[in-house]
């Protein structure tokens, strides 16, 4: 059974800092696109970043200005999403998703609050 299971969420202060946790198990994503995805309150899922599990290579959504680096370590089966300079317009569920070759974002985390107060 695939899970993907988010941590790392929580309140922080406008400028501050989070890092999301991702840990995946239950099948071999070495041929897989892995991403982090958020949904905001009353608003719809957007992108937020990419990065593939095979040669690192990253994709980031124009919106964030540099402000958020998403990573992976293959020998933890783990993603990681940096947020840095964090804004109250971060505020969202953030969901870990992975994509196997030729499948679509067909796994999903749970989902991690995080709350940026102005």
């Amino acid at each position: 059974q695939v899970q993907l299971v988010e941590s790392g969420g929580g309140l922080v202060q406008a400028g501050g800092s989070l890092r999301l946790t991702c840990v995946a198990s239950g099948r071999t994503f070495s041929s897989s696109i892995m991403g982090w995805f958020r949904q905001a309150p009353g608003k719809e899922r957007e992108f937020v970043a990419t990065i593939s599990w095979s040669d690192g290579s990253t994709y980031y959504s124009n919106s964030l200005e540099g402000r958020f680096t998403i990573s992976r370590d293959n020998a933890k089966n783990t993603l990681y999403l940096q947020m840095n300079n964090l804004k109250p317009e971060d505020t969202a569920v953030y969901y870990c998703a992975a994509h196997p070759a030729g499948a679509g974002w067909i796994y999903w985390g749970q989902g991690t609050q995080v709350t940026v107060s102005s």
